[in-house]
């Protein structure tokens, strides 16, 4: 996933019913076709250089058996580990916290939810029937990646939609050249465990 133009578009795609969504640059183009792998025990997610999935370029896979704290480690196309993300626990359920490792397994990058009243007004809203349909469109929470200096480096965020589920990256900062890859295969990651909300 080099050279992407940024702001890159993730779309879930609706009416599948695999968890799968589309990653396309500024200019349009496809970037990556994300697809995480229904009735799994471990998270296995592929990513695809489109939607013919004829090419595997990446792959996801958890470390543990469906757990809070599960870590999320990165493959290459030839199956070779390059980093991981981790969710940081109880930490998590205030709001979203995350932390992108490195090859050598030392912490590079923390990805933070930017308001956690949006997770807990979303959780609430989100249980009473009428008010629930409305809440894909009022709460959209964002995430703030930064280096271990605290640099933002990009932004995600949830637009509003009512039935589908749309986030845009934005560049806020400059990333090394080999890191984009550990950011993006993280944030997507990320999304597939946290887009049930809002």
């Amino acid at each position: 996933m080099k050279d992407i133009k940024f702001p890159v578009n993730f779309q879930f795609k609706i009416g599948t019913l695999a968890n799968d969504f589309i990653a396309t640059d500024a200019t349009g183009k496809i970037v990556a076709y994300v697809r995480q792998k229904m009735f799994k025990l471990k998270e296995d997610i592929e990513i695809y250089s489109d939607e013919s999935r004829t090419k595997i370029n990446y792959s996801i896979k958890a470390d543990k058996w469906l757990d809070f704290s599960a870590a999320y480690a990165f493959y290459d196309e030839r199956n070779q580990g390059f980093g991981k993300i981790a969710r940081k626990g109880w930490r998590s359920i205030w709001k979203a916290q995350y932390e992108i490792i490195d090859q050598h397994n030392q912490l590079q990058y923390n990805v933070n939810e930017e308001n956690g009243w949006v997770k807990v007004l979303d959780s609430i809203l989100g249980q009473i029937p009428i008010l629930s349909f409305f809440t894909g469109y009022l709460f959209n929470p964002s995430y703030l990646v930064t280096d271990i200096r605290g640099k933002a480096i990009v932004r995600l965020k949830k637009s509003p939609s009512f039935f589908g589920r749309n986030f845009e990256l934005s560049k806020v900062g400059e990333m090394d050249a080999d890191d984009d890859d550990r950011i993006m295969l993280g944030l997507m990651m990320m999304i597939l465990l946290e887009r049930n909300r809002g």
